[in-house]
This record gives structure tokens, sequence and C-alpha cells, in this order.
């Protein structure tokens, strides 16, 4: 409760007896208040219209005009204004009647002084918590008026938005569409929000992934990939969502996007298609001059020593590295086309790792590497996958590890099996990678380079290839390193039908 301040309040004694008036002028002054007497109810009438009188004492019988008329008066000039009434005759009818006129108190003569002191802060308080209510409400309609303001700025905004928004609640009713969404979808004009997001979007598995972030069991990370929609006439859809997360972090629905990329990938196909054209070309004579330098530096080899063999072996090592190149670059435009890596099978991932350490373990034994399959007791449950596709994965992951990791070092792949997954890692103790290139190693053509890694062939495209192959399984990697320690790479694939993606 706020403290009393009493000298911001003004309170008027009305009454003909000099006595009653001065010694309520005695008393209130003590207490701090302003106070201003009137010893008949005309002349108090007059102050009342004068100064910001808040209380007034009022004597009921007076000569002249009847107190009761001035308490009328009063009410009717401002009724905000707390009218005590004060006198020697009183009775529960002439209370009743005051009351009735609108009066705050009734106090009979004659009155201890402490009678009057409480009567009186009762007052003040009452005064108090009516101008604090008055201010609260205030602030409560210009609160209200700011939110309506706001929402209507965000409706607009959301409107006017190029990009298709569509809001749900928990339930996944759709609570909110723009404009853009309906055109995108060509969902008709006369469909107002309410309804589940099935009964405006055909696509059982956008309104799957609608449904489970509106139900917060989708957490927040695992909405990184986005979800493509194709449409009847070959229009293609992006959708991205996000939860929307109370204070508190409960779930509250969920705010999607829808982007147009058709154009995008019209102009992705052509792009593959020149990138595969170009590279098919370029294989056979990078192929022949390969062979032909081979053969040259085999018989500079065996005859006498030259100063013309590191010219010809460096360009040996380039056109392999250019030979390498343009396989990746087909293998890139065949996983964008889905005419490679999309045959999924059972197979079992143990089996499958074997092999592909058995294979490299020849490539690391050359550089006095130990590279060794850690697998769990149990036996690790079937995949649905491409195998070529989980080869190509780890086979380009234990391959990187080998590559960075000094004469000596050791590789090791450990296998472990969790819910619903099976976990991957793949650990070395080679250079490491600084912290700010890890959120480009994932980058087309991106390579580390500095002293340690400047002769370390490599196209730049091994890794993209693994990430763009993870999505194609329904896959995921993530990736520690410790410059100068090691690198640890986490592939993470689901062990049932449903998480792999033909």
């Amino acid at each position: 409760m706020s403290p009393f301040r009493t000298d911001d309040v003004l309170i008027l004694v009305v009454d003909d007896e000099a006595d009653t008036r001065d010694g309520c002028e005695r008393i209130l002054s003590r207490l701090g208040y302003q106070v201003i007497t009137a010893a008949s109810g005309e002349a108090g009438m007059e102050i009342v219209k004068r100064d910001p009188v808040s209380i007034v004492l009022l004597d009921l019988k007076m000569p002249g005009v009847d107190g009761m008329e001035i308490l009328q008066e009063i009410r009717e000039f401002n009724a905000g204004i707390l009218v005590i009434v004060i006198t020697g005759y009183a009775t529960v009818e002439l209370a009743i009647e005051a009351m009735k006129l609108g009066a705050y108190d009734f106090i009979p003569k004659p009155f201890e002084p402490d009678q009057l002191r409480i009567v009186i802060r009762r007052a003040h308080e009452r005064i108090r918590l009516t101008a604090e209510a008055i201010k609260l409400d205030l602030e409560r309609q210009r609160t209200l008026a700011d939110l309506g303001d706001e929402k209507s700025r965000t409706r607009t905004i959301i409107e006017s938005l190029p990009t298709g928004v569509v809001v749900t609640n928990a339930r996944g009713k759709v609570v909110l569409m723009n404009p853009a969404f309906r055109q995108l979808l060509e969902v008709e004009r006369v469909a107002e929000p309410g309804d589940g997001i099935g009964a405006y979007v055909k696509d059982e598995g956008f309104c799957r992934l609608v449904t489970e972030i509106s139900q917060g069991r989708k957490r927040e990370q695992e909405l990184i990939n986005a979800y493509e929609i194709e449409l009847p006439g070959g229009k293609s859809l992006l959708a991205k969502g996000r939860p929307i997360v109370s204070e508190g972090g409960n779930c509250l629905g969920a705010v999607m996007t829808l982007s147009d990329i058709t154009a995008l990938r019209a102009l992705d196909r052509v792009k593959s298609e020149f990138v595969a054209e170009v590279s098919h070309e370029l294989r056979s004579p990078l192929s022949t001059i390969h062979e032909q330098l081979a053969l040259v530096i085999r018989d500079l080899t065996n005859g006498s020593t030259t100063d013309d063999l590191p010219i010809l072996s460096r360009a040996f090592e380039k056109t392999h590295e250019m030979i390498a190149l343009v396989g990746d670059l087909l293998d890139l435009s065949r996983i964008e086309s889905g005419t490679s890596y999309s045959n999924p099978e059972a197979l079992r991932l143990d089996e499958l790792l074997g092999k592909i350490v058995s294979f490299l373990g020849t490539k690391a034994n050359k550089r006095g590497q130990k590279l060794s399959l850690e697998l769990p007791s149990e036996a690790l449950p079937e995949l649905v996958a491409d195998p070529f596709a989980l080869e190509s994965i780890f086979g380009n992951l234990i391959s990187n590890a080998i590559n960075y990791t000094p004469d000596g070092g050791k590789v090791r792949v450990r296998a472990k099996r969790l819910k619903n997954r099976i976990s991957v890692e793949v650990i070395d103790n080679g250079m490491g990678i600084d912290a700010r290139h890890l959120e480009r190693i994932f980058d087309r053509f991106y390579r580390v380079k500095d002293e340690k890694t400047r002769y370390i062939s490599g196209t730049g495209l091994g890794l993209p290839i693994v990430k763009e192959l993870l999505e194609k399984v329904g896959g995921k990697i993530r990736v520690k390193s410790t410059p100068g320690k090691g690198s640890t790479f986490t592939v993470m694939l689901p062990t049932d039908s449903d998480g792999a993606t033909p």
C-alpha cells in the first residue's frame, strides 16, 4: 500500500459553529492536510466551485440553505468529491437519506478527534484507490490500443509478404494464413481458418510435419532440413517450420513458411545437365592424357634419369586430381537428378563397414596408420537404404580421415546402436579443423588451406556429397574437431524404413 500524502488533499469544513470549524481545522492541519472553512452552505459552495476540494465535512443543520441541498449540489457539480456529513441531530433516517444523496460517511456530533482522523484517513484512502484505479484503467486502455495497433501492423506485414505463411495452434488447427499461402496452394478464398492443415493442403508429408511441430514433437534443431512439396504442373514449393514456444517452454503451435522454388529447380536442372555434359566430355580426354603420361613416366623411369621426370610426375598427379574432380561432379549431378543412389534395400551396416575398412586398410597401412573398426557386442539392426550411397558416405569420411592424419596416426570407426538410430563415428587424431571452418566444410569446393594441408590433394566435393547422400537416406551428420588433436565425424542413420527416402 502506498503511504499517505496529506499535502495534496484539500479539505473543506462547512459548519455554522465556529468551535466545530476551528476544531476540525486544528486536528486535520496537524495531520498535514490543507483545510479551508466556511460558515454557511452558500460560502462553502463557492469554495467548491473555485478550489480543487477533495473532501467536504458538511453540517446538515445550518441557517439559510439546508445541508441536504448543498450535498446534492456538490454531487451534481463533482461526484468525485467525498462528502462526510456531520450533525448534532443524528438519526437513522437522516443518515439513510444522506447516503441516498451520495454522502460518503456520517459523523454524529460531538465527535472525538480520533473518530475524525479515522473517517478522514478512510476517505483519503478511498480517494487514493480511486485515483489508482483510474490510472490503471487508462494504462489498460493504452495497452489494449497498443496491442491492437501492433496486431494490425503484424497482420498487415504478414499479409503483404510474398512468402506463404500459415500459423497453427497446438492441435494443428490453422489460425492464420496469408494471401500468398492461399495463392501458392490454390486455397479457395472462401476457405476460412479453423480446420486442420489437411483441409487446405493435400500433401501428407507436409501435414504430418506441421502436426508434429504444432504438438511439440519436433525439436527446433530437427527442422534444419526443409520439406519440398511437388504440385501438379511441375510446381515446387519449399516449406520450413518452427514451433511457437511460450516463456514456460510449452509448445503453442507452429509457424510455417512456403516459397515457390520452381524457377530455382529448373535452373538447378539446367546447371546439373550442363555440369554432367561438360564433365562427361572432359573425362575421356583426361583419361587418355593420364594414361599417356603414365606410359611416358614408366619409360623414363626404366631408362636414364631426366630432368623432365618431376614435371611429368606433377602433370600426372594433376590429371589424376582433375579426373577425380570430374567424377565427383558427375556424382553430384546424378544425386541431384535422382538417377543414382535411389535403390534402397535391406542391408547390414556392420558388414558393409567391415568391407570398407578392409578395403581402405591398405591405404592406411602404406602410411603406417592404424585403421580399426569397433562394433557393439550385439549385431546392429538392418537398415533400408541404398548400399552404394552408404559406401560413398563412409568411404569419403574414412578416406578424409586417412588423408588428414599424419603418418603413424590412428583412425577409428565406431558404430553404436541408439533408440531408432545407428550412430557411426569416424575418429582420427590428425590435423583437426579450426572452428571458423566448421560451418563451411560441407560447402561445395570449400577446402581448408594452410601449411599443413596445402600438399594434400582433393576436390572439395567429398563432404558435400556425403551431406547430400545422407539427406537422401534420411540421415544426419555432425562434426567436432580440435586443431592439432583430430576430428570426429558422427553419422546418424534411421533404423526404420520410414526414415529412408527412396
